[in-house]
């Protein structure tokens, strides 16, 4: 018995979630649900030789970055390579808007109570 075929498995109006220059870490999830859904998560993991599965996940990561993204990851030889490449280029972006966040949200919560800065700087404050 043969096994089905990549093809078969791929319905033609998948949507995969569309990659933009803040939202590494929440694509970088869904893709890998939609890769595994689709049976083609191994070609991101070792470099694979099935070139149907291959191809298969080279158009979902394709079809979910922008067209400036694509020309600068889709001469990649693999889907693997082109998902390091995307990860090299988003995922420092991703980290710095979420800590610049952070940084932000941590600000604003100390303007709204100055008291906590003055007790916390005298060194007298308990939880």
């Amino acid at each position: 018995s043969n096994p089905p075929k990549t093809k078969k498995l791929v319905p033609s109006s998948v949507l995969s979630p569309m990659l933009n220059s803040s939202n590494y870490t929440v694509w970088s999830t869904r893709m890998k649900v939609t890769l595994r859904v689709y049976k083609v998560w191994e070609t991101i993991e070792p470099d694979s030789s099935e070139a149907e599965k291959n191809d298969v996940a080279t158009a979902f990561l394709l079809q979910s970055i922008s067209e400036n993204l694509i020309l600068q990851v889709g001469d990649q030889a693999s889907p693997k390579r082109i998902w390091e490449a995307i990860k090299a280029r988003l995922l420092g972006a991703d980290k710095g808007k979420e800590a610049r966040l952070q940084t932000l949200i941590s600000e604003q919560l100390k303007m709204k109570d100055p008291d906590t800065i003055s007790i916390a700087s005298r060194g007298s404050y308990r939880n």
